[in-house]
């Protein structure tokens, strides 16, 4: 049983990586992937032919999903997602659970259809995660904007973006400190509504920048 027990109206810090530590993400699609499934499987909108939007999104560099497809996630979605980073070998989020069940429905979905495209693309088979996602309960504000920080950080583990974490593409750190690219897609303001402006929570990142979390 699940030493994390989810509730309604709670925030949770979330990540898992790759099995026996292997790589996820091999390649920019990859990345597009995941981070559609991320911000599209927040309720149960069916969206087909993901594969069309993702050859969109590399041309463009944007979703071309409706308003009213968006619409209808919003006002059904099981989850909020507040924070996010794709790694090459792993993935944290942070997520506020808005009805009974929201997370673990929504992770099953993500992680089930992302190890499935995953498996297909390079003829593999077995496990692609190393066990179940992990959670950590977020207790207070204080641990709230510790965990937005070290999400955000995550990057400067790769040399190409070490001081460089807010520019990450895989990341919601851009979109707290640029425009965020997602509208209400990515609930930004649960943080940022805390800090005068983008450059103030730039900042708070940056005086965290000294421990590690996990």
């Amino acid at each position: 049983m699940r030493k994390t027990q989810f509730a309604p109206g709670e925030y949770y810090h979330i990540y898992g990586r790759g099995n026996e530590k292997k790589d996820l993400f091999l390649n920019v699609r990859d990345y597009c992937r995941f981070l559609f499934l991320l911000l599209y499987f927040q309720s149960n909108v069916i969206i087909n032919n993901i594969s069309y939007h993702i050859a969109i999104f590399l041309k463009q560099q944007k979703f071309k999903i409706s308003k009213e497809t968006v619409q209808k996630i919003l006002d059904n979605r099981g989850v909020k997602l507040i924070a996010f980073s794709i790694m090459p070998n792993h993935f944290h989020l942070i997520l506020k659970e808005l009805q009974e069940g929201g997370i673990p429905r929504y992770m099953q979905k993500i992680l089930m259809a992302y190890a499935k495209y995953f498996n297909a693309k390079y003829k593999k088979t077995g496990h692609v995660f190393q066990g179940p996602f992990q959670a950590v309960h977020i207790e207070d504000n204080e641990q709230f904007l510790y965990v937005s920080s070290y999400v955000h950080l995550n990057p400067k583990d790769l040399n190409k973006w070490k001081n460089k974490e807010h520019e990450y593409p895989w990341s919601s750190f851009t979109d707290y400190v640029t425009e965020n690219r997602w509208g209400e897609l990515l609930a930004v303001d649960e943080i940022l509504g805390q800090f005068k402006n983008p450059s103030e929570y730039k900042k708070e990142v940056a005086e965290n920048n000294t421990e590690e979390m996990i």
